[in-house]
């Protein structure tokens, strides 16, 4: 049997390959990994088809939700289950394909595969972008803040383990990059920097990054909970001849600054809050006018967005802008 690691990272490559992310195929994808549950693997596709073979076997509203009711989910996934979608049958075939390649490696845990889709009809549910809303009542912080407070609450919300501040916060450093450095429409910088963007999963070390971002001289680490490794990430950093800034909520600053002292780096690290950090560029691109401001804050936002798609498999993490 293949390990639970294998399986889940063979799932998460193949749904993003395959924009397994609508409700159309992650309808499919129940009702086909039910099917492998009756039949046992491999999977023939074309016995999966109807008579008339204009449609997948079991693919409607009340298979499908039965598969969710097990699961303690009562809100409907599709009124027609899938059905009707067009690209239902080449969807089956291309899960089928590769349920029958794991079972080429080895026995697949189709529990296992069942939750991850499962999962993934969660955070569909809760697809909804974050809001970000500028109200004249309020400043920037504010407005930053509460879109990270959604993430959390989101997070809270699903219990699932995926971690959507971290993501959030991430990916807006991500896009102020983009537009501080020459990347946007927003030009404040002599030489434009090619920023690169991760998925939020994709750790650092692994693949050798040496931060969350790179730019020029400077290692960037964006973190919702500093830990003893990220402090020695950036003792690494330093160590490289690289200046090192450490990204991190309001509330967790003091924990930051406290870890950077016990091991003598506090002079060394550029320790900075969140929300502080987007804010202060927002009010300089917008020359300290609330029109400018605006803009500044949709091409923010745009940029957000734009990451998102590049570099995510869940919509649900991009934000909406409210002027």
């Amino acid at each position: 049997m293949k390990s639970l690691l294998d399986v889940s990272e063979a799932l998460r490559t193949f749904a993003a390959k395959h924009r397994f992310d609508n409700k159309g195929r992650l309808c499919v994808a129940l009702v086909v990994t039910q099917h492998a549950r009756k039949l046992g693997l491999p999977l023939s596709p074309e016995s999966l088809l109807t008579t008339a073979g204009g449609q997948v076997q079991g693919l409607g509203r009340g298979t499908v939700q039965k598969i969710l009711q097990r699961h303690g989910i009562h809100r409907v996934l599709a009124a027609e289950g899938g059905r009707t979608s067009r690209g239902s049958i080449k969807s089956m075939r291309a899960y089928v394909s590769f349920l029958n390649a794991q079972a080429e490696r080895g026995d697949p845990d189709l529990d296992l595969v069942e939750s991850f889709w499962i999962l993934r009809v969660q955070q569909f549910f809760e697809g909804k972008p974050f809001t970000l809303t500028l109200d004249p009542s309020h400043g920037l912080r504010t407005a930053m803040g509460d879109v990270l407070r959604q993430a959390t609450l989101r997070q809270e919300r699903v219990g699932s383990g995926t971690m959507y501040a971290g993501a959030v916060m991430q990916h807006l450093v991500g896009a102020k990059l983009e537009v501080a450095l020459g990347m946007g429409s927003i030009q404040h910088s002599q030489f434009a920097l090619e920023i690169e963007h991760h998925s939020f999963s994709t750790a650092d070390a692994p693949g050798g990054r040496q931060g969350d971002f790179v730019a020029g001289d400077v290692a960037i680490h964006v973190t919702t909970a500093p830990s003893e490794a990220v402090i020695e990430r950036c003792r690494e950093n330093l160590s490289e001849g690289l200046s090192v800034m450490l990204i991190t909520t309001k509330k967790q600053m003091a924990a930051a600054e406290a870890m950077a002292e016990a091991r003598a780096l506090a002079d060394r690290l550029d320790i900075l809050e969140i929300e502080q950090f987007l804010a202060l560029n927002l009010f300089e691109w917008g020359a300290f006018d609330s029109r400018g401001r605006k803009a500044a804050v949709r091409q923010l936002v745009d940029a957000y967005n734009t990451i998102i798609e590049e570099v995510e498999t869940d919509p649900s993490l991009k934000i909406e802008f409210r002027s």
